[in-house]
């Protein structure tokens, strides 16, 4: 019962309920909440504490951003089934003025976005002259990844959210992961304009993942392990939230020379080896190895699949 009286004396504001109906349609940083709502940012935060305080919705930091999404969905869904059945016909003015004002937050995410690629595009055309085209390489993943179903996918390193566009669509859940909240943004203003808000955007380290054991069956590290400074330690721990016989698949570059992406582009490693791969796969519990070899103009990507080892457990047979 107590539990239930906290949602109700939550949503007993009707600001509040304007923010869940808000965060149904996409996460939101508090000042973008402000934005809609046409209140202070510490008014808005005084609700949004009052809704995590009920679990109706969730914080997450990113640098200097706060950003709220609905909380556990099992906690939310009965919540939003009620307000929708109790729903009039039709929508009042604030609901119109919030969609309204909705859009013109997506419009802005997506100028910044174009921004930011405007100003780095130069950078990462050099680098991409370098190997096949990124349709070639995306191609090669969804052959990698077509053999089973995606079911709880998570992408790490996420960053501008591209992986979480190909394969959100197919999946049971999705969760972009990426330190950078720059890129965090970017890739909410491409899955905003890719309708695609379902999809989760968290800020989040590839060596301590905020996630449980076992809980995901695919997992991406696309062009991310060759900024590592300890790549097995993100391969194990990419490995650990695997579900049994769960995949991780890892796009990266051959083994190369070409010291001057170390120096000007930040790549930690140059390339890696399939034996590297391999034994980083066996040392996090997966097997696999060398998917596919896509060779380019001066770099190699390649694609390699690992599978954790199904648990092996002794069945119980009743006599």
């Amino acid at each position: 019962m107590r539990a239930e009286l906290e949602i109700f004396r939550a949503l007993a504001d009707p600001t509040r309920l304007r923010i869940v109906a808000l965060l149904r349609a996409m996460e939101l940083s508090v000042g973008e909440l402000a934005q809609v709502l046409g209140q202070s940012q510490p008014r808005v935060s005084r609700h949004a504490k009052i809704l995590v305080d009920a679990g109706l919705a969730e914080r997450r930091k990113e640098g200097s951003w706060v950003f709220l999404g609905l909380g556990d969905p099992a906690r939310v869904r009965p919540l939003l089934n009620a307000i929708d059945g109790w729903s009039e016909e039709g929508e009042d003015h604030w609901m119109r003025a919030d969609v309204a004002r909705l859009e013109a937050v997506r419009a802005d995410r997506q100028v910044a976005a174009q921004a930011y690629f405007a100003a780095h595009a130069d950078e990462w055309d050099a680098i991409r002259s370098l190997h096949v085209a990124e349709s070639e390489v995306e191609a090669a993943m969804r052959r990698a990844l077509d053999t089973d179903d995606i079911g709880r996918l998570v992408d790490i390193g996420t960053g501008t959210g591209r992986i979480l566009e190909l394969f959100a669509g197919r999946a049971d859940s999705a969760i972009g992961i990426d330190r950078s909240p720059e890129m965090l943004r970017l890739a909410r203003a491409k899955l905003a304009e890719a309708e695609l808000d379902t999809a989760e955007i968290r800020q989040g380290d590839m060596y301590a993942l905020a996630l449980p054991d076992r809980t995901a069956d695919t997992v991406t590290l696309h062009q991310v392990l060759h900024y590592a400074q300890q790549p097995a330690a993100a391969i194990a721990e990419a490995a650990r939230i695997l579900d049994s016989d769960g995949r991780l698949l890892i796009v990266d570059f051959a083994a190369h020379e070409r010291e001057d992406l170390r120096s000007e582009a930040a790549h930690a490693r140059l390339g890696f080896s399939d034996e590297q791969i391999g034994k980083w796969f066996a040392d996090a519990g997966m097997e696999g190895g060398l998917f596919e070899e896509l060779e380019g103009e001066e770099l190699t990507v390649k694609l390699w699949l690992g599978r954790r080892k199904a648990d092996r457990r002794l069945k119980v047979v009743a006599a």
